[in-house]
């Protein structure tokens, strides 16, 4: 029988058992409406870099630095807090397992942001349909493309809120699940390639990076078995090592020919077009493939489930 021995946690059946009541409780609740942890998060980090990242010193090679002690003074107290409770209990251990991937996913969200995209273009609120996809993406709204960028939005979050938490939680448990939640978190809030953040957001998307490198491989490997297989590969093969993102290049190149559609190209970021390279087919894609990219998780999604069961009832055997 396989075991986690940092912290009090079940079998890797009884993981697995836990990540499937996660993921239930995510399609029943879905993300918190009020008083959301990552509203909480958000605040503290906020307040740590503002004490770290002054204005006189921000753009300071010093910054590495003061970005690597606010990584740790924002993720750290958390992560540890969550493991010393473990310590008290079995039962508070199972529940904080459960609880914490709970967090930590967020397939029913995305689901919803994509399927709201959707049905504002079967409405022709063309419109609509641009605000609902700029809820998902950082462009300029008057410039997005809904379909092209709900799609690429889908398959990038899809590692992102979904399978990357599943990685880490089968890897650590609880613990893992939050770890990866949290650092993502913070990549999102600091790791963009201005003054403000060069330096300082280095070390949390550097991190990120690193946290998502295996899970980003295997939903680029999840998004080929279960979509066009052959395209899959040639596009992820091909095309992912031109994309910027060392892990959204195989995600968003796989899903794309997995789907067989074209993705990548022109998209306009504050007021900047960028050209980005195009990802998978010559297929244009329309509305339904938002659907189809949607699916394509959801399935990705149970597939995982399945087999870490399958894994964790092995060790019965």
């Amino acid at each position: 029988m396989f075991s986690l021995p940092v912290y009090p946690c079940p079998d890797y059946l009884t993981l697995a058992l836990l990540a499937c009541g996660a993921v239930l409780l995510d399609f029943w609740l879905g993300e918190p409406r009020r008083w959301h942890p990552l509203v909480g998060f958000g605040w503290l980090a906020t307040q740590v870099e503002k004490r770290l990242n002054p204005l006189a010193r921000q753009a300071q090679g010093s910054q590495y630095l003061s970005g690597v002690l606010g990584l740790c003074l924002a993720v750290l107290p958390i992560v540890l807090s969550s493991v010393l409770l473990m310590q008290l209990s079995f039962w508070l251990a199972l529940s904080l397992h459960l609880y914490l991937l709970y967090f930590a996913i967020g397939h029913r969200s995305l689901r919803q942001h994509g399927l709201a995209v959707y049905q504002a273009l079967q409405t022709g609120q063309f419109q609509q349909a641009q605000r609902a996809t700029s809820y998902m993406v950082s462009r300029d709204v008057e410039a997005i493309e809904p379909v092209s960028a709900t799609i690429e939005s889908v398959l990038e979050n899809g590692n992102d809120s979904v399978f990357g938490a599943l990685f880490w939680f089968f890897v650590a448990g609880g613990p893992g699940a939050l770890a990866y939640r949290l650092v993502n978190t913070l990549d999102a809030m600091w790791g963009y390639r201005t003054p403000r953040y060069f330096y300082f957001g280095w070390a949390a998307a550097r991190l990120d990076d690193v946290l998502n490198y295996i899970p980003a491989r295997l939903t680029a490997m999840t998004y080929a078995l279960l979509g066009h297989t052959t395209l899959a590969w040639q596009s992820w093969r091909a095309q992912a090592p031109f994309w910027d993102s060392p892990n959204a290049g195989p995600v968003m190149s796989a899903g794309a020919g997995a789907l067989n559609v074209q993705l990548g190209g022109r998209a306009r970021y504050h007021g900047e077009w960028h050209d980005r390279p195009r990802l998978g087919t010559l297929t244009t894609p329309i509305a339904e493939d938002i659907t189809r990219a949607l699916q394509l998780v959801s399935n990705g999604m149970l597939s995982w489930l399945i087999v870490a069961v399958l894994i964790g009832a092995s060790a019965y055997a």
